[in-house]
């Protein structure tokens, strides 16, 4: 009987996985069109920061001894895992196409791999060096470096803006697992991750709206339709996806999958988001690539499974795992999670 409700709760955790990753590939491919209507990036990612923020309220309050325990994570998930990830990718989609900007997002477990090797000089393993390679290796077929990069550059830098931001939140969360002792060494209960996405999507609103000024938006483009390879859709509605879909059930469901299998399955299971970000952008937005790029972006996940399943585990709980799956129930989890883009 254990064994059957084993195997219900790992194919259950395994479709809300699924569903997870389904849920934020679909981000990009709904805000392209918006941008390309005449939003301008930073006020598409205030927009679905401020709405998932407010969505979260409750959240927040029932969690709100976090702001006292945990000031420093909750300020580091806000600017780097909400902010600056999404306004880098947001901005990045709007230069590339989607299915390369997360692709050279997915670069994030090499650098955190980085991190751990030459900042706190800390051994890693054949095995996650050989991923670092690969997902290097796979990005210049992306790119298509022979060609003299095909792609635009700054959109290419701010992709790899985004990968740099999601490396500052895991180091962070490491850090912040490092700190997690109460007075008289007692152990302190690892914060709860709704909590923390909660509050880091109310820091990312209140510093996307100094950034953004959404005052200055034009709010009529929201009533108008938004382009989608030659079909318009109501804005409201791929505003709505982003919202509820991409950001709020995205987040539930991945922190549920993490909790009923674990964080490195189910990061395993998220590197699909990059291919369901790619065949979404493909069929609906016509954003094709070539041959070359499809291996590159096979090999880039590849390199990005090895790093994320290689990565080494200090004392106080792993730096990060990789840039897939949602946040968890524990700090190690946390880092092992996605961040929001």
């Amino acid at each position: 009987m254990h064994a059957s409700r084993g195997t219900q709760k790992r194919s259950a955790g395994l479709g809300l996985a699924l569903l997870s990753a389904f849920a934020f590939g679909g981000s990009g491919v709904a805000a392209k069109p918006l941008i390309e209507a005449g939003l301008d990036p930073l006020h598409v990612v205030w927009l679905r920061v401020a709405g998932a923020a407010l969505i979260m309220l409750p959240v927040a309050w029932r969690h709100r001894n976090l702001v006292r325990e945990r000031p420093a994570l909750l300020a580091g998930f806000g600017l780097f895992a909400v902010a600056g990830v999404q306004a880098c990718y947001f901005a990045a989609i709007s230069r590339i196409p989607v299915g390369v900007a997360l692709l050279v997002e997915y670069l994030a477990p090499a650098l955190v791999l980085g991190w751990v090797r030459f900042v706190q000089r800390r051994p890693v393993t054949r095995a996650a060096a050989l991923g670092v390679v690969l997902a290097v290796g796979g990005l210049a077929c992306v790119v298509e470096v022979w060609a003299g990069l095909s792609f635009d550059a700054l959109g290419l830098l701010l992709a790899l803006g985004a990968a740099c931001c999601q490396v500052g939140y895991f180091v962070l969360s490491d850090h912040g697992g490092q700190e997690g002792k109460g007075g008289e060494g007692r152990s302190v209960e690892p914060p709860p991750p709704l909590g923390v996405i909660a509050y880091g999507l109310i820091v990312g609103a209140l510093v996307l709206t100094v950034v953004a000024r959404p005052w200055g938006m034009d709010w009529s483009l929201l009533g108008g339709t938004a382009g989608m390879n030659g079909t318009g859709v109501p804005a409201w509605l791929l505003l709505g996806w982003i919202v509820l879909i991409a950001t709020v059930l995205a987040y539930g469901t991945g922190v549920v999958s993490v909790r009923m299998l674990s964080p490195q399955v189910a990061g395993v299971v998220a590197c699909l988001e990059a291919v369901i970000a790619t065949v979404l952008a493909w069929v609906l937005l016509g954003e094709h690539l070539s041959a070359p790029q499809l291996i590159g972006g096979f090999v880039v996940l590849t390199g990005a499974f090895i790093a994320q399943s290689s990565a080494p585990k200090p004392p106080s709980g792993p730096v990060a795992a990789g840039a897939g799956a949602a946040a968890a129930a524990t700090e190690s989890e946390l880092s092992a999670g996605r961040a929001p883009h």
